[in-house]
């Protein structure tokens, strides 16, 4: 009796420290294939995370404080043993809008500002893994999220161009600042667009020629060596400037700062909160669906609330999955989640002793790195093309949010995006489908007789099928529907089918007990037909069925049919 407690306990204690399990049962044979995708991740993301710290417009080793972070605290309170979680594009663009919305300038309230946003989505990802929340990122729709990177994506391109021709440019949003820097090619720096030119082929030409080869870490290392070997500084280049070796420090951000701004804070944060959690469940799902392994989804919550939290207090930046560095991290052979930590390792061994040769970055090779990043990890084409082909809706709506992006930021894509998905939700909801039935001949089944022409349909009753729950966004569509129908067809009996109303709230019962007065009134028999138990139950409490009497409430559609035409 005595080991039950303890079992709990130590159930308990997995389940919040998920480490603690699968160090338990760790088999040696993973190591080797943990090491060896740990580094190689670690490769592919320092280079990247520069980028990311560049969207951001935080010092370039904060992009890195954030991947070690991250990394590390996924693999510690994390479900998924593939995923390698860090800054990405995405997130870096809306901290970048949130920064330009508060309109801070100063790089050390830049930096304090965005670290200060991620450590507050880290509490929201908190309290959503508390209450259980995780249904919340069901606002953001697919269709939303794409177009929404689709902008964000076109947003940071036009903000990165100025640095690839030397020129200085200025707009309130992506249209403004694009024709400024038009408007300034007359005074391009020639070495400057050089550089930048060489750098895009170089880190695009790898795509088509040489996929395999991180062209990131290419280019990074490319840049450098010509950057020394040509002494781009003194040839007027811009350069990234001082990044200095080191570990991070411990620190909360700016608390003033943030409460001036905390409206901006909170709602960049409400963003990143939304689009972190449906990549990293979506991501995680799929991971644990090829190996074959359960997942926690409230304790992904719990692994991102940690990963940003600790980020934030190290001058860090949003993190979330990253669904290229997780998928290399699984084909370079990752078991578990050492294989996250030794990423994370490296990064914290490059910001040590690799660190101070990035200050010799020239910034239009940056800039080409940050487009790339944007380009082929946020604009998702194949699946516009996708939504366009299956719902022109939705494709319409992914529109909307790019449009909103770039005409009023980043931040305010999303806003967008939301209140579209809103929108799309309320519009489905309030317009339930509605079916008239009809009998297949020579049987009793009985179906949509816009989808089957042929069927027979009962003189002098009318057989109605509802989909969806009746409440008090749906109620009043039923009643009116009905009340058309019998003043157009004047039947002697509806056939109320159920099958596929899962829910009823006290409106939606209100609503059948006014069919019933509306059905009387009219000398037409209201039936009921396969109504599910939950809903029965609550037409019972309502006293509709007592009203409507037992006898007209139908185990199917052909009794119900049947029992008026044998009165």
């Amino acid at each position: 009796m005595s080991t039950a407690p303890s079992g709990k306990t130590t159930g308990r204690f997995v389940r919040l420290l998920p480490i603690a399990g699968w160090m338990r049962t760790y088999d040696r044979s993973w190591l080797r294939g943990d090491l060896i995708a740990g580094v190689t991740v670690a490769a592919l993301i320092v280079p990247k995370n520069l980028g990311y710290a560049g969207i951001a417009g935080v010092p370039l080793q904060n992009g890195l404080y954030a991947a070690a972070a991250g990394a590390i605290l996924y693999a510690i309170f994390g479900t998924c043993r593939q995923i390698s979680m860090g800054p990405s594009s995405g997130l870096a663009a809306v901290a970048s809008s949130a920064v330009a919305t508060a309109g801070l300038t100063e790089p050390g309230d830049i930096a304090s500002f965005v670290a200060g946003t991620t450590l507050v989505s880290g509490l929201l990802f908190l309290l959503l893994a508390v209450l259980r929340m995780g249904w919340l990122a069901q606002f953001l729709s697919r269709a939303v999220v794409t177009g929404f990177l689709f902008g964000a994506a076109i947003d940071v391109v036009i903000g990165e161009l100025p640095k690839l021709t030397g020129t200085d440019t200025s707009g309130s949003n992506s249209f403004q600042e694009l024709r400024s820097w038009l408007g300034s090619l007359g005074e391009t720096h020639t070495a400057t667009v050089i550089v930048g030119v060489v750098a895009l082929v170089v880190v695009f030409g790898l795509r088509v020629v040489a996929p395999r080869v991180p062209g990131a870490l290419v280019l990074v290392v490319g840049g450098l060596l010509t950057s020394y070997l040509f002494d781009f500084g003194a040839r007027g280049v811009a350069l990234v400037g001082d990044v200095p070796s080191g570990l991070p420090s411990f620190e909360i951000p700016n608390v003033s700062l943030m409460l001036d701004h905390a409206g901006t804070a909170i709602l960049a944060a409400l963003a990143l909160m939304l689009i972190g959690f449906s990549q990293t469940a979506g991501d995680a799902r799929a991971f644990s669906a090829k190996h074959r392994y359960q997942i926690d989804v409230d304790q992904e919550s719990v692994a991102q609330a940690a990963a940003n939290i600790g980020s934030g207090v190290l001058h860090g930046m949003p993190v979330s999955t990253s669904l290229s560095a997780s998928s290399l991290n699984d084909h370079s052979g990752a078991k578990t989640g050492l294989a996250s930590i030794t990423s994370g390792a490296t990064v914290l061994l490059t910001l040590l002793f690799l660190a101070p040769l990035f200050s010799q970055l020239p910034k239009p090779v940056l800039a080409a790195l940050i487009i790339e990043a944007v380009v082929m990890g946020m604009m998702n084409v194949p699946e516009m093309r996708r939504i366009y082909r299956v719902q022109r809706f939705d494709f319409w709506v992914a529109v909307a949010a790019i449009v909103g992006t770039l005409a009023f930021g980043v931040l305010a894509g999303v806003i967008v995006g939301i209140g579209l998905s809103l929108i799309w939700l309320v519009a489905v909801a309030t317009h339930p489908h509605i079916a008239i039935l009809g009998r297949e001949p020579g049987t009793q089944v009985f179906r949509d007789v816009v989808e089957n022409p042929d069927d027979e349909q009962v003189a002098g009753v009318v057989v109605v099928r509802f989909d969806g729950g009746l409440f008090f966004a749906t109620a009043d569509a039923l009643e009116d529907w009905i009340r058309t129908l019998i003043q157009s067809s004047k039947p002697a009996c509806v056939v109320l089918d159920c099958e596929g109303m899962n829910f009823l709230d006290s409106q939606g019962s209100a609503a059948i007990d006014d069919l019933l007065v509306l059905c009387r009134q009219a000398e037409v028999t209201l039936r009921l037909a396969r109504v599910k138990p939950e809903v029965r139950a609550t037409l019972q409490r309502e006293g509709t069925i007592e009203r409507l009497g037992t006898s007209h409430i139908h185990g199917n559609v052909d009794r119900a049919v049947e029992e008026q035409l044998h009165r």
